[in-house]
């Protein structure tokens, strides 16, 4: 599949998946909390063609006052082209739960990233995300898709020092579980912020993010994230 053909796919998957969140949205009775989200990434080449990352997310909710959850995540692709890379990941999600048992869940995952180029001086590009999902509290096996369009533009003509960043994902579960997974829309994040230009190529991260999750039977959660991310690549 060539690159226009790629962006087609990545353009085509963003609209299903969020043309599905709307409606969802907007008949359901919203709950709120107020959160923070600390991303720390390791990134970079193992050769021409073999590059890899790894993620440490402590995530603090409930106020701000208590780790939920805490996700270590790593991956290793193949660049096809210098705008297209396919990955095979790993993550490991740990849940706590108040007097109980900690909720453990295993993922393993395959992700397309593709610059989809440089509309109005600024930098488009998409990660498609296919998981497989194990959890503690269930034998069941769940699939779900995840579609991120992402657009930073600099805020001085000619330097990258300082870049505006938006972006959106979209998540839909591909079935039912029996740990709680229902099929059909699952969550939207979508962040508003900066990225800022650290020695190397290395960048840092730093904006508002919401997160809005289906609870089914017409809930809906609602985070209000400070979202925190470093880009360490070498």
């Amino acid at each position: 599949m060539n690159r226009p053909a790629l962006a087609r796919f990545a353009l085509a998957a963003a609209a299903l998946i969020f043309t599905a969140t709307a409606p969802q949205i907007a008949s359901a009775e919203t709950s709120h909390d107020e959160q923070v989200w600390v991303n720390l990434t390791a990134m970079g080449s193992i050769s021409d063609k073999l590059v890899y990352f790894a993620e440490l997310q402590p995530r603090v909710g409930d106020g701000v006052s208590r780790v939920d959850p805490l996700l270590l995540r790593g991956a290793v692709g193949w660049k096809l082209s210098p705008s297209v890379t396919l990955y095979q990941g790993y993550a490991h999600v740990i849940s706590p739960v108040d007097g109980g048992r900690d909720i453990n869940e295993e993922r393993s995952f395959q992700q397309l990233n593709v610059a989809l180029g440089k509309p109005l001086g600024g930098e488009l590009s998409s990660r498609t995300r296919l998981e497989q999902r194990w959890r503690s509290d269930g034998g069941d096996m769940g699939w779900r898709l995840r579609e991120m369009l992402r657009y930073e533009h600099p805020l001085k003509a000619g330097s990258d020092a300082v870049n505006a960043l938006v972006y959106a994902e979209g998540f839909i579960a591909l079935n039912d579980t029996d740990w709680g997974a229902r099929g059909g829309f699952d969550q939207l994040r979508s962040f508003v912020g900066a990225e800022v230009g650290l020695p190397g190529a290395s960048t840092l991260e730093l904006g508002y993010l919401n997160q809005t999750i289906d609870q089914t039977r017409g809930r809906v959660r609602m985070n209000h994230v400070a979202s925190i991310s470093l880009f360490y690549r070498h």
